[in-house]
């Protein structure tokens, strides 16, 4: 078991971030593994296997997700073999009016 650092510091909402967010989630098959990340930690071809999707795929997904701040990972030595696991990152974000007007551009 892994015990993930939840005490992250909220990252400020700036265009990129925004702009980032909005990749991450513009497609319905990284929201689903959003989703499962959020419900417990994956090992990538576990993961894959519960997607019905080649690790490939699901590696570029994982990219955008990371690159965003939704999701993390680390490799570990398992039974000699390093594993890389994935989990979602706690996150909240609100874009508003008043967000969107208050950003530097």
């Amino acid at each position: 078991m892994c015990f993930h650092d939840k005490s992250r510091k909220v990252p400020e909402l700036t265009l990129a971030r925004i702009v980032s967010l909005g990749d991450a989630l513009s497609n319905p098959l990284r929201v689903k593994i959003l989703k499962l990340l959020i419900e417990k930690e994956w090992y990538v071809y576990e993961l894959a296997k519960e997607l019905s999707i080649s690790r490939q795929l699901l590696y570029l997904h994982l990219r955008k997700l990371e690159k965003a701040g939704l999701v993390s990972s680390d490799i570990r030595l398992e039974e000699n073999k390093a594993k890389k696991y994935y989990w979602a990152n706690e996150f909240k974000f609100i874009i508003s009016n008043e967000a969107i007007k208050n950003l530097e551009v």
